[in-house]
């Protein structure tokens, strides 16, 4: 046992004593604030970014005559030319659009835009969205009904907020809040897992390939190093969470403090994440953050005392990481919009994807049961799936110049001690 904590010691160390560990520490929270306020201001001057597009008008069916509305972005003109003539003209211009408008306006694919360069999605958006606002008030007209009257009648604003009944009385449900929270953990998961895991492999590699594992292993079992390389690299990536999660968590009470003032979009967000549970949300993630790793982490030491280099990891890697990226891709696309649908479930139930996926649907507060079931089956898959990969990587860590497959890693399973 004091040979497995002087190697989870020595693996701690050697990384967090590393100038680039305290760095990032420091700098992701960071770049995280700045970040979210770049976002911000973007998304407030995005109108300003686009330049003003003019758009010549060419309508062969009077319909739409005098009838667009510029934009902030958007400048509209009635062409006198033809359609030949204007496209000359286009030639040497840039800027500038031309809308043909046909007399059979409503055939598909029948109104063209043409321009110098391909037109933005904005532009074509903006003006589809027009036409089909003057296409309707006509036939509204056509058919003698007054439209500005029905649009007055449709001017409703009903919003919907989403009440969840539970023992303790009923609370906000905060269902924007909670699919963003789910997704993001996900992510640190998925990220985390390749990042710490890789770490790992790396390292086993690295000293397999400079002979340092023979002198090792002189004194130490093969089980024993493994188990102290992927828990001291463990640690360090729990170190390194936890200092992100306390500082991001001052930098946004500094923020909040700082830059926002009640009845802000901001503060009003601010006040809807503080509703949350995050300390059952944090020690679920940091469970599955560990749980996950533990189990990535003893495959990822068998691929490295399998190979001589890194380039040689591919083919064991894809088939031992794809389920987590199936995962990943169903989280951010399918998983949170139904986190209690028999996928998630049993995405959420199975050991190589439940990290991903059941921090989807934690914020949704799943039943107890499916957490538990859960979570007993990520230990007994770390540690059925430690016990194997110690039994190839005591065999791997010492084969030289040999290209090791599927079926040569499978013998060395079946090793005598």
């Amino acid at each position: 046992m004091n040979k497995v904590l002087l190697i989870i010691q020595r693996e701690y160390l050697t990384r967090v004593r590393k100038k680039s560990f305290i760095v990032m520490i420091f700098v992701v929270p960071l770049l995280i604030l700045v970040m979210g306020f770049v976002i911000k201001l973007v998304a407030e001057d995005s109108d300003k970014i686009s330049s003003l597009q003019t758009v010549n008008v060419i309508d062969k069916s009077g319909v739409f005559v005098h009838k667009f509305h510029d934009d902030k972005n958007i400048k509209f003109n009635y062409a006198l030319t033809d359609l030949k003539s204007s496209k000359e003209i286009l030639k040497n211009s840039e800027g500038i659009s031309i809308l043909y408008i046909p007399a059979n306006y409503l055939q598909k694919d029948s109104v063209q835009i043409f321009s110098k360069k391909k037109a933005s999605l904005p532009l074509a958006d903006g003006i589809e969205k027009q036409m089909n606002e003057i296409a309707f008030a006509d036939n509204l007209l056509k058919h003698n009904i007054d439209p500005a009257l029905l649009a007055s009648i449709k001017k409703t604003n009903i919003s919907l907020n989403a009440v969840e009944i539970s023992d303790k009385g009923d609370k906000n449900a905060n269902i924007g809040p909670n699919i963003l929270i789910g997704i993001a953990c996900a992510i640190f998961i998925y990220l985390s897992l390749f990042i710490y895991g890789g770490q790992v492999m790396r390292g086993v590699i690295e000293e397999k390939t400079n002979r340092i594992i023979e002198v090792v292993i002189s004194s130490v079992k093969p089980f024993q190093l493994m188990l102290g390389k992927i828990i001291g690299v463990g640690l360090v990536g729990l170190t390194q969470f936890s200092a992100w999660i306390i500082l991001s968590a001052i930098s946004t009470k500094i923020a909040g403090h700082s830059f926002n003032t009640p009845g802000s979009g901001l503060f009003s967000a601010l006040q809807v994440i503080q509703t949350i549970p995050f300390g059952f949300i944090l020690g679920c993630f940091l469970f599955y953050f560990l749980s996950g790793y533990l189990l990535y982490a003893a495959l990822f030491a068998a691929v490295g005392s399998a190979v001589d280099s890194e380039t040689e990891t591919q083919q064991f890697m894809f088939p031992i990481t794809l389920p987590l990226l199936f995962t990943y891709i169903l989280a951010v696309s399918v998983l949170f919009r139904a986190p209690d649908s028999p996928l998630a479930v049993w995405l959420s139930m199975i050991p190589f994807t439940a990290p991903v996926a059941m921090m989807v649907r934690i914020p949704f507060e799943p039943p107890v049961w499916q957490i538990a079931v859960s979570m007993c089956l990520m230990v007994i898959a770390f540690l059925f799936t430690t016990y194997i990969a110690a039994r190839i990587y005591r065999v791997g860590v010492l084969m030289y110049g040999k290209k090791a497959s599927f079926k040569e890693m499978a013998k060395w399973f079946f090793y005598k001690e």
